[in-house]
This record gives structure tokens, sequence and C-alpha cells, in this order.
């Protein structure tokens, strides 16, 4: 069975839709989430499935104690799913091509620091944009500039406010991320 470690800062309904889809009896299964964020909604949906958590600080993460306990759990796979910090430069290394982020945009554009959630929605909306879409890539040591793995698009309108692409994107990443992560893990 291979083990998913995931990383997530936030709500966490990704993180969750990633735990539900590996809990159907596949290959593979979420071992663990990670969160820097201890008021994050992601713990209690994690521990709704009996997944468990690991919450650290920041000075954690830039240490070596968050890669150590990446390392005791010797994941195939390591998710970024909504997790807002620089992934350290240890961990990069540590772990080469076996980290992935969502990001909710077509990458190259919107990507870099500050650049995620309603950010890009505004952004996307305020540029008059035809479409936008999601990018799955590897992580390395600069935001949103990893290898495309992914990229899926939908159309936008005149009509269309941030709040009605979050709407577009969250479907998009629904679908296709934990599609994306089982087929990186049958390679």
């Amino acid at each position: 069975m291979k083990k998913i470690i995931v990383f997530a800062s936030g709500s966490g309904t990704n993180a969750e839709n990633i735990i539900k889809y590996f809990a159907k009896g596949k290959t593979a299964r979420v071992v663990s989430v990670f969160t820097n964020n201890a008021s994050a909604k992601v713990i209690e949906r994690a521990k709704n499935h009996q997944i468990s958590t690991e919450i650290f600080s920041k000075n954690e993460l830039l240490e070596r104690n968050v890669l150590q306990k990446i390392q005791e759990i010797d994941p195939d796979l390591i998710v970024l799913a909504g997790f807002l910090l620089k992934f350290p430069e240890n961990i990069i290394e540590k772990y080469p091509n076996q980290i992935i982020n969502i990001h909710p945009a077509l990458l190259p554009n919107y990507g870099g620091k500050g650049m995620y959630g309603m950010h890009i929605h505004r952004a996307v909306v305020e540029n008059k944009e035809k479409e936008t879409g999601i990018t799955i890539h590897f992580v390395n040591e600069n935001y949103d500039e990893g290898a495309i793995i992914f990229q899926k698009s939908t159309a936008l309108t005149n009509e269309d406010t941030p709040e009605t692409v979050a709407e577009k994107i969250h479907d998009l990443e629904q679908k296709y991320f934990p599609e994306i992560i089982s087929r990186l893990l049958e390679e």
C-alpha cells in the first residue's frame, strides 16, 4: 500500500476529497495530514476519517523536525492541498519529484508569492480573462515554478465574479486532483 502525506493550511476540502478517494479500496491511502495552522478545519476533517495529524510551527517546518516526521512515515507522495507556506528546500531535496501542489490558476499566470485563493480569482476577474483553471505541478524551491504535471481550464463569462470563479475552480480540483495523484502513484 502506497502512502500519501497531505499538507494543508485551511478548510481542507481538497484534503478530505483525497482521503475519501483513496479510502475506496485503492492501492494507496492518506496516512497523515500535516498543518501549520492549529485552528484549521482540515484537522477535524482528518480526524473524522481516522487520519493522524501533525501540527507544526513555521520554525519547525524550516528546522529538521518536520522532515524527521516525514522520514518516519516514508511516504510515496507528498501532496500540498491548500498549503500556504513555502516548502523548505531540505524536504524538496530529500523527496525529488515526490512533492506536488495544486494551484488555482493556469500557471505560469497568476503564480508566485501571495497568489492563492481569492487573490487569484479577483485578479482573474479584474483582468477579464476568458478562461482560468487548475495546475498540478511538482514543487521546487520557487513558488509555483515546478514542472507542470496537469492543467485543466474552464471558460469564464463577463458575468463571472471571484466567487463563481472559485466555485468553478473547486469543481475542477475535486474532480481531477485525486485522479492525477492516483496516476502518479501508478507510474
